[in-house]
């Protein structure tokens, strides 16, 4: 068994102040960045006996891609901040585990070059609509080149990026010569630059639904929105051609105040109605929160911050422990609800007030 807590507090040891609380932090009083895993913990599950459990499976398909779990590594940047050996430890520890990592445009590490060190596995790639529409289709078309199975677009950092207290109270800039391969870039002597400074002249804040229509259209690959958590937009995503969703309120990373994922998902699944699958992020900290995820009618989550913690001790192996223990979890947490496959979770094994 694996503490997750006790591995943040390791990774913690092993950071700068200014470093962890980049990975850490979320947006002003940090209100919703709390919330997220607490929504999950108010969800009760409801056990279901006397079932034959002698045998569980956790595998399953999202979008064609087989997982051997459904729990999937999220986006985040900079990961070689976080280790030597950044998004290639990352994605060489979810093809470990057998699931999917979703590469960062942001990433210390080109994306054809993540696809190199972990050959053969599923990955996904993560990235925004540019001003540039150009550089936007150029990656588009490297990712499907370089072997990506699906897209997701971020939506929720437009059209401004969230006010992070505990990095303007650091005065956190990146590290002289970070790279970041996939636009090109690597941060100057004497910058004063901090990643939402540096974004910011990159997105495009104008992005409307027509934008997202051109980006569907543009892309070879199935392309998935990252940030939903209105009802009304998640239908007009799938209206104007996405082929997943992901509730999303970015980690609790910008709009403070926005509600929990868990609170917001079960109207946007009943929204889309089974038109796409539906993915959720924010809060994942157990295999009982990815099973009351899936009983809420997620397809799928991803887990990011224990996996950073995982990466930052342990390198590409902390990644797969990490994963591993939430698959653990969430196996002994359907054997206890009577459930033997994934397709056996339903909204009848859960218990709370996004779920009556």
């Amino acid at each position: 068994m694996l503490d997750l807590e006790n591995l943040e507090h390791r990774a913690r040891e092993r950071l700068s102040a200014t470093m962890y609380n980049y990975f850490a932090g979320g947006a002003d009083d940090e209100t919703t960045l709390a919330d997220n895993p607490a929504a999950w913990k108010r969800i009760r599950l409801v056990p279901r006996v006397m079932r034959d459990v002698s045998s569980v499976s956790i595998a399953t398909e999202v979008l064609g891609t087989p997982l051997s779990m459904p729990i999937l590594v999220g986006p985040w940047a900079f990961q070689g901040l976080a280790h030597a050996e950044g998004e290639a430890a990352t994605a060489r520890g979810a093809a470990a585990a057998g699931t999917a990592m979703v590469v960062s445009t942001v990433a210390t590490t080109s994306l054809e070059d993540v696809a190199a060190a972990a050959a053969g596995s599923p990955l996904w790639f993560q990235f925004y609509l540019l001003r540039d529409r150009e550089m936007s289709a150029d990656l588009l078309r490297r990712a499907a080149a370089a072997g990506y199975r699906a897209v997701v677009m971020t939506v929720d950092k437009l059209p401004v990026p969230g006010r992070r207290r505990r990095l303007a109270a650091d005065r956190f800039s990146l590290p002289e010569g970070t790279g970041i391969p996939n636009f090109g870039y690597a941060v100057p002597e004497d910058h004063d630059t901090g990643p939402d400074e540096y974004l910011r002249g990159l997105l495009d804040p104008s992005v409307t639904f027509a934008d997202l229509e051109w980006a569907c259209a543009e892309c070879r690959l199935p392309l998935v929105v990252k940030g939903i958590l209105s009802p009304d937009d998640a239908v007009a995503a799938v209206e104007a051609g996405a082929a997943g969703i992901i509730v999303s309120n970015h980690g609790g990373r910008q709009l403070d105040g926005a509600l929990a994922t868990a609170d917001a998902l079960p109207a946007v699944v009943d929204a889309v109605g089974g038109r796409v699958p539906v993915l959720v992020d924010g809060g994942i900290r157990s295999g009982a929160d990815v099973v009351k995820a899936l009983a809420i009618g997620a397809a799928a989550v991803l887990a990011t911050r224990p996996v950073i913690w995982g990466l930052v001790v342990h390198g590409g192996p902390g990644v797969e422990a990490v994963l591993r223990e939430l698959a653990a979890e969430m196996s002994h947490a359907m054997a206890l609800c009577g459930a033997r496959t994934v397709a056996d979770i339903d909204r009848g094994l859960i218990w709370g007030v996004a779920c009556r």
